[in-house]
């Protein structure tokens, strides 16, 4: 049993699937709206805050001779929506434009149930009041205040985890510092908020929590008495941001394992089986001359199944090739022997022949093996190099009319003094003419199958006989056992037949029965050669005996079936 991640494809699978959803985790971590949507929505909610807070400030804790010391020409001055700046009313008179010791109640009130910083600033940006300074009782103490926790120094790993977070956060914030006692004019906000407007603006402090900082004019009768600044405390935002981000991760965890349990899965059902078909190639590789099974998974309906059944075949194949190359040897070993163990003898006994009639005798043997050896030799390369020819040559269309023409035309030509005649009959073909017998193949094969049946019919037929060639269409099988049309091809001789159990023989190697004929004159390859053209072709080559109507045997019947290729 392998381990889950040996297979190099496991781990691949694994890596791509998991590492394509990490990658939109960190998408969505860098894309998503949330922290913005909520940065705003806090900033609203403290604008809305401070205008309520500053507006319960005006009407009771502003000073209350300032709206009878106002100068009503002035007021009557001011545009609509414009107030008096902190600078309008000069009057000397006036200490406090806000009443301190009344603003204590209405913060406790109003801010006090809430984690808000409020600090109220006087209109010459002077801090009358800090929220944090206030007690239980509302008294207020006047003291500088302590450093408050935001603005710690912060350790390096705060620090880096800072970094991460403004990046992921695509936020690139200025630093907010927290000015104590100082004059509340530093801040932006607070200057504009003494102007007559209301200003947000969102920080960082050190530790890299977000801080939001929102002012608002405390103004009454159309005139700026101060500034009211609203604060978020440090980590409020970033851990409603952080819990949300955190319900990512756990969703993303989740995600992974059953991408992990689908990958491990994927990966079992396409890695195991290819590295044991990988295993199985390689043994077949190392181990040739034993036979070795390749898995059979050609129950599944897939690619896998598919290859597993074609290295099965392939196998098979090259199995029953190594087989015929080896049987082929053999059958060559063996013809060769006899012609050399003849030849030798007759070498041997030339030397001590003591009459020139048995010198003469020995010669001729000696040319009779000669002759042989050549016409195994020339035989035998010639089927040696059948398939390897067949593979390479490109199939052409054949008219197997003309070709038959040719060779019945060459045989009549070619005279041997035994008075056999060939004739050629071809049946109507029907609708196309003779283009109705045109096959794909080799026309040089082909004409060399109908060149072997027809000399084997001729060396078989009695002096002055007749050798019949006819062509006719019929139905047959093709090599993927489909039932086709198909050209047929029949050679028919006056010889003495053929026995019963040599139907199948005659086609083996260097099988040879000719009775009352000499030894040695062929190689007994001729026919087999001529199978193994047909078998490449997708046809068939069968031989039987021709029977006469009185009985006995009339000859023999060879009959080619080619399938018609359109």
């Amino acid at each position: 049993m392998t381990a889950p991640f040996s297979s190099s494809l496991t781990r691949r699978i694994v890596f791509l699937n998991i590492g394509g959803l990490l990658l939109m985790l960190l998408g969505f971590l860098y894309l998503n709206q949330f922290r913005e949507g909520l940065i705003a929505a806090r900033m609203q909610s403290l604008k809305t805050q401070g205008e309520i807070i500053a507006a319960a400030v005006a009407s009771s804790a502003t000073v209350e001779t300032d709206a009878i010391r106002l100068d009503p020409e002035k007021l009557l001055q001011l545009a609509p929506g414009q107030s008096y700046g902190p600078d309008d009313n000069d009057d000397p008179s006036l200490e406090f434009s806000i009443n301190p010791d009344q603003i204590g109640p209405v913060l406790r009130r109003l801010v006090g149930p809430t984690r808000t910083i409020a600090r109220i600033y006087d209109r010459d940006g002077y801090l009358l009041l800090d929220s944090r300074s206030m007690t239980e009782r509302s008294t207020i103490l006047r003291f500088d205040l302590p450093p408050s926790s935001d603005d710690r120094p912060a350790t390096v790993l705060q620090r880096i985890w800072s970094s991460l977070k403004n990046s992921l956060g695509g936020a690139n914030l200025p630093l907010y510092q927290d000015i104590g006692l100082g004059n509340g004019r530093a801040y932006a906000e607070v200057q504009r908020a003494l102007g007559g407007d209301a200003e947000s603006v969102v920080r960082v402090n050190q530790r890299g929590e977000t801080i939001i900082s929102v002012a608002v004019p405390v103004q009454r009768f159309r005139v700026v008495r101060g500034a009211l600044l609203l604060s978020t405390q440090g980590g409020d935002i970033d851990k409603i941001i952080a819990s949300e981000r955190w319900a990512m991760v756990r969703v993303f965890l989740v995600f992974a394992a059953v991408m992990l349990i689908v990958s491990l899965f994927l990966a079992r059902t396409i890695a195991e089986p290819m590295r044991k078909l990988a295993e199985a190639a390689e043994r077949v590789r190392r181990g040739i001359k034993s036979r070795q099974e390749i898995p059979d998974f050609s129950d599944r309906a897939d690619e896998i199944g598919h290859l597993s059944g074609s290295l099965r075949d392939m196998t098979k194949a090259l199995y029953n090739r190594i087989e015929a190359i080896e049987s082929f040897a053999a059958d060559v070993a063996h013809e060769l022997k006899n012609p050399l163990t003849s030849l030798r003898s007759a070498v041997e006994t030339l030397p001590i022949a003591r009459t020139d009639e048995s010198r003469g005798r020995l010669l001729d043997v000696i040319k009779h093996d000669v002759k042989r050896l050549d016409r195994l030799i020339s035989d035998i390369s010639d089927a040696s190099r059948l398939d390897a020819e067949m593979a390479r040559l490109d199939v052409e269309p054949v008219d197997v009319v003309r070709l038959l023409r040719a060779v019945v035309d060459l045989a009549n030509e070619v005279k041997r003094g035994d008075g056999v005649r060939f004739s050629l009959d071809i049946a109507p073909p029907g609708e196309g003419g003779a283009r109705d017998y045109t096959v794909l193949g080799h026309d040089s094969r082909l004409g060399q199958v109908v060149n072997n049946l027809v000399d084997n019919a001729r060396s078989f037929s009695p002096r002055g006989g007749s050798v019949r060639v006819a062509l006719r269409r019929a139905r047959g099988v093709d090599r993927e056992g489909q039932a086709c049309e198909g050209v047929e091809i029949i050679v028919d001789d006056d010889g003495p037949g053929m026995p019963d159990y040599a139907f199948e023989r005659i086609f083996e190697r260097f099988y040879t029965d000719r009775p009352g004929q000499g030894f040695g004159q062929n190689s007994g390859l001729g026919l087999s050669i001529s199978r193994q053209i047909v078998e490449a072709h997708g046809g068939a080559i069968t031989a039987l005996n021709r029977l006469r109507a009185s009985g006995g045997v009339a000859g023999a019947r060879f009959t080619v079936w080619l399938p018609e290729r359109k």
